[in-house]
């Protein structure tokens, strides 16, 4: 890097397992976040969150295994940090995790030996939730015990130049293919109702991302047999965000269907895994005849670009 930072952007996601123990460590950590299991009594999360990874450590592990055996957030968040620190002039990036290294302690250590006071925190979730949004911002602010100058950048999901990278991706996936013959279904991650119930922003911002999205492709002439919104991920016996994934794809039986994920920045587990695995044999069960999941826009030089405008940093 040929130059003298004055200024750090820090990008701020949950993190990906690398090997089994740094999933132990994810699972362990993130059902220990009283954002997640949002339990008054610090013993009785740690109790559950023993229990829950216990329980679902193996299965977790063999899932992982079938996408090589480590989640490709890791690499793909290492090249847009390299790609930014390429394209931003006095302003140096780095990444924290909230659930894997790296860890917001290793990134403050960095900034303190570099001089850096300036911060600007990006969140990498285009839309608002305590779950993510909040719980990653407290765990950094909560280590830098007010000593810089913090900026926090709000929820993205309205940015015109992000939402021309997301257009770009969809449009890539179908290239080969008449937009016209899919059903393109947004799938957000979900969320237990009572969260949402709370206060959450969460369901309200991701329906307002699919209508900006929706309007921006019938403006740019892009037609789908329908588009729709659904949710992945349920877990457990609550009531969550509705309708799920795997009830909307059985509307498509002999028909195509597009999935993008609205709710993530950089592909996953949930996005390598879930949907691009999981729901693709259910959607196979279900007589879905062309079932296709776009990438998220990772390092895309449009989301670079993007960036450079939500955080206003050249």
């Amino acid at each position: 890097m040929n130059k003298t930072p004055t200024k750090a952007l820090v990008l701020l996601n949950m993190g990906g397992a690398r090997n089994k123990n740094e999933l132990k460590m994810f699972l362990t950590n993130m059902f220990n976040d009283k954002n997640i299991l949002t339990v008054k009594s610090n013993l009785l999360r740690s109790f559950i969150a023993k229990f829950i990874v216990t329980t679902r450590l193996n299965s977790a592990w063999e899932n992982y295994e079938e996408i090589g055996g480590y989640s490709p957030l890791n690499p793909l968040t290492e090249k847009l940090v390299e790609k930014l620190n390429k394209e931003l002039q006095e302003v140096e990036t780095f990444q924290v995790m909230r659930y894997t290294p790296p860890f917001a302690d290793e990134c403050i250590k960095q900034l303190k030996e570099k001089g850096i006071k300036d911060v600007v925190l990006l969140p990498l979730y285009p839309q608002y939730s305590t779950t993510t949004t909040k719980s990653s911002l407290e765990d950094f602010e909560e280590v830098a015990k007010n000593e810089f100058n913090l900026t926090v950048i709000e929820p993205f999901y309205e940015n015109e130049i992000y939402n021309d990278a997301i257009i770009n991706s969809i449009t890539k996936e179908v290239s080969n293919a008449r937009s016209e013959d899919f059903n393109l279904i947004f799938s957000a991650h979900g969320l237990p109702q009572k969260i949402v119930d709370a206060g959450d922003p969460y369901e309200k911002q991701v329906n307002d991302h699919v209508e900006i999205l929706s309007q921006k492709l019938e403006k740019k002439g892009i037609k789908f047999k329908s588009i729709s919104l659904a949710y992945q991920s349920k877990v457990g016996p609550l009531k969550w965000l509705e309708p799920a994934l795997d009830d909307e794809l059985k509307r498509y039986k002999d028909d195509n269907v597009l999935i993008y994920p609205i709710a993530f920045i950089v592909d996953n587990s949930e996005t390598d895994f879930e949907l691009s695995i999981e729901y693709k044999e259910e959607a196979d069960e279900i007589g879905i005849k062309d079932y296709r999941v776009c990438k998220c826009v990772n390092d895309d030089d449009i989301f670079i670009e993007a960036i450079k405008d939500i955080t206003k940093l050249n």
